[in-house]
This record gives structure tokens, C-alpha cells and sequence, in this order.
């Protein structure tokens, strides 16, 4: 790719104090040569130049929690209470046409792009993200999804995960990843969960894990009571082997916990269960939004973060929340943690690097990092009030997003 130069009122590092009349160069390679004041940046006269005199530039959004492959599936989510919500998802992926999987794929990475996110996190059972991210130039961790609630399925699933995954292979790349995704407690068996983290860390993949994000899965695994184990039942699944156990203990038990599992909403947790992530280096993908529309509570991010825990921000999917709009999840954030404009602006670009393994490639503008780049307009102000202009911009005020020095996205009246 060629190398670029692109300009702005303002550059917002992350790692690093707020530049006026800033200037990013980008080497041919898609990484980045040097930050500063414009007039510090080298100007090659052959190195193509944008500027946008009236932006920021902060680092790519890091969106640790998506479902892309569920673009246009329907609006908002209904009342319904969620295990009957999952089942009507169910029934919505199962009417889709097999053909439609890929262009939700693309659409879902181009909204992406269009907020200013440059790195997601997907987790999917199509196999259609990872193939977008590859052909459109994307980048991210792509999780292929497992389900298999009855413990008999579990060489059956273990076989389709591993085969999905040998497919899906010929799309990673540097930039793309591939994962497993043992999807949730009330889908996926204890030997399942087992299987699945084991073959993960013998292929060196990262496994992704929906956790302790609504009352309904506490009450399955606390005493086989509740929506999702009434389901099992109806199904002929038995019930959980060792119940009486919060979620985090239960995959805990399991052999899920590690520094390369991404624990997805942890709501229902206590002290105990915030230690065992603790402990194990787990990383935790906060999604307020999704969390509150769905009525599952407040995830305690405040103590996830005391304790140490890499935490970044996800939108979940659209069914979920509509527009995936990550300044507005680091907003929701910051009210429910009480952080700084500084602090919650960093959980959508750093935090969510850390959280993924990745603070040494993305989430902050420093040399040697990719050239992942949102330009987000703002209103004239100071320095000290820049983070908080940033944040409080909506998806259209992304004027420009860049993906290692390649402009993906650029609004129309840009």
C-alpha cells in the first residue's frame, strides 16, 4: 500500500498528550513513522496528503464484541425475555438465505468502518465475517461459534468447530485472526467447554465466551431452575454435571479461564467470580448497551477495572442495539464507572487492544503501530477538553476512517 500523510486540528494519541495542528505519517507498510505538530512531520512531496482541519485524530476503535453476520436481521430487539428472545434470534438466522450471510458480513464491517472502528472482534457460525474482514482489507479476531448443550454432541460439535475452523484458514492473515467461540453456558456443555479450550490452546487460538450476562443463566447453573434449564428440559438436555456454581466457577472448572479467553458481559458476578478472572488473566468485553436493553443489569465495571482486569467495549450486534455506535458505548461507560472523558475514551481504543492481546500492534498513535485512524470532527476548544469533544461525537461526525494508512471510509460531504 502506499504511504500517506494525513493532517489535522488536533491528534489525540491516547498514550501521550493531546497534539494541536497535528500531522501522522505513514510508511508504506501501513505503519506508523512519526506523530507531532505538522510543521515536525516530514512532508514527502510524493506521499499522497489528507487533512482535515476541523477533526481529531485518535486511533482506531476497538470494538471487542460484534456479531456482523447478523447485520439486517431486525431493528431493535422486541420485549421478549431473553431466552425467548434467543429463540426467535434462532428463528430469524434460520429463515435467512444461505447466500445473504456474506453481504450482512460486508455491510456489517462497512457500518464499522463508518464509526470509526478499525479492529473488531466478531464472533459468528457462518464463516462469513472472517471472509469479509480478508477481502474487504478489514482487521480483527474472527471466533467461530460451537453450540452443543447435550454432553452426547460433544464429538459431533468438536469435529464442526474444528473443520469450520480448517476452512475459514485460508482468510487469516497478519491482520485477521481466527478464534473459537464456545458460545455460552446455556448452550454449551461442560464437556463441550473442556474439548473446546483444549483443541484451542494445542491450535494456539484466543477463545471468546458469552458469560454471566443474564439472571437466567445464574439460575441454570446455581440450581438447574429458570427459563434456559425449563428449555433444556422441553429438549430432553439434562442438567448441568456439579451444578450450585456461579458461571465464572463453572468455567472456571472447566478449563475455559486463561489470558487468552475474552469473557464477554459479566454482569451477575460477585467478588469471588471477579477473582477468579483475576486470576486466570481473562479479559472482559463490557457492553453497556446491549446490557441494559436486553434488562440484565449493570455489569460492576468499576471493580472489574480495580481488580486489574483488560477490559475494552463491544456493541454486541444490531438486533441488540440498533446502530453500532462505540463512542456511545464509551459513553454509557463512563456514566455507569465514573470515569474521565480520558478513561473512557481509552477502553474504546487502548483498553480494548489490551483486551484482545493487541496493545503492541493498535489502540494508541505511536510509531511502529498501524496506521489505524479515525478523523472524528469537533467543535472548537482546549486541549483539556478534547477527549471529552471526542466522546461526545456521534457516528456522522467521523469524517475519515483509515486502516493502516488505506482510507476505508470517508463521509460523503467530507
Amino acid at each position: 500500500m502506499p504511504a500517506c500523510r494525513l493532517s489535522a486540528g488536533w491528534a489525540l494519541p491516547v498514550e501521550g498528550s493531546p497534539i494541536a495542528q497535528a500531522a501522522v505519517l505513514i510508511d508504506p507498510d501501513g505503519r506508523i513513522a512519526r506523530v507531532g505538530p505538522e510543521a515536525e512531520v516530514p512532508a514527502p512531496p510524493d506521499v499522497p496528503a489528507s487533512r482535515h482541519p476541523d477533526a481529531v485524530l485518535v486511533p482506531g476503535l476497538v470494538n471487542v464484541h460484534t456479531h456482523l453476520e447478523l447485520t439486517g436481521l431486525g431493528g431493535e430487539v422486541d420485549d421478549a425475555e431473553f431466552a425467548e428472545w434467543i429463540r426467535h434470534l434462532r428463528e430469524r438466522k434460520a429463515a435467512r438465505a444461505p447466500d445473504a450471510w456474506a453481504e450482512a458480513a460486508r455491510r456489517g464491517v462497512a457500518d464499522c468502518w463508518a464509526g470509526g472502528v478499525t479492529t473488531v472482534a466478531d464472533t459468528g457460525d457462518s464463516g462469513a465475517v472472517i471472509r469479509a474482514l480478508a477481502e474487504l482489507g478489514g482487521t480483527g479476531i474472527a471466533y467461530q461459534e460451537v453450540f452443543g448443550p447435550h454432553p452426547e454432541q460433544c464429538a459431533t460439535s468438536l469435529a464442526a468447530l474444528v473443520e469450520s475452523v480448517t476452512r475459514s484458514s485460508r482468510f487469516a492473515s497478519e491482520r485477521v485472526r481466527i478464534g473459537v467461540s464456545p458460545h455460552a453456558p446455556y448452550t454449551v456443555s461442560g464437556p463441550l467447554y473442556s474439548g473446546t479450550a483444549a483443541w484451542a490452546r494445542g491450535a494456539g487460538l484466543p477463545i471468546a465466551v458469552h458469560l454471566a450476562e443474564s439472571p437466567a443463566e445464574t439460575q441454570l447453573l446455581r440450581g438447574a431452575a429458570g427459563p434456559f434449564a425449563e428449555a433444556w428440559r422441553r429438549r430432553g438436555i439434562p442438567a448441568p454435571a456439579q451444578p450450585g456454581c456461579s458461571p465464572v466457577a463453572w468455567l472456571e472448572r472447566h478449563g475455559v479461564l486463561g489470558p487468552d479467553t475474552l469473557a464477554i458481559h459479566v454482569v451477575q458476578v460477585d467478588a469471588d467470580d471477579i477473582a477468579r478472572l483475576a486470576r486466570a488473566g481473562s479479559a472482559v468485553a463490557h457492553c453497556p448497551r446491549s446490557n441494559r436493553r436486553h434488562g440484565h443489569g449493570a455489569a460492576p465495571l468499576g471493580r472489574l477495572l480495580a481488580a486489574g482486569l483488560r477490559v475494552g467495549l463491544g456493541t454486541d450486534s444490531e438486533v441488540s442495539v440498533g446502530a453500532l455506535d462505540l463512542l456511545a458505548e464509551a459513553r454509557a461507560a463512563r456514566e455507569l464507572a465514573g470515569l474521565s472523558a480520558d478513561g473512557a475514551l481509552e477502553l474504546a481504543t487502548l483498553g480494548g487492544a489490551r483486551a484482545l492481546g493487541l496493545e503492541g500492534e493498535i489502540g494508541s498513535l505511536l510509531p511502529g503501530k498501524w496506521g489505524d485512524i479515525a478523523a472524528v470532527r469537533v467543535e472548537p476548544g482546549t486541549a483539556d477538553s478534547l477527549a471529552e469533544r471526542v466522546l461526545e461525537s456521534r457516528r456522522d461526525h467521523v469524517v475519515a476512517t483509515y486502516v493502516g494508512g488505506r482510507q476505508v471510509y470517508r463521509r460523503p460531504e467530507a
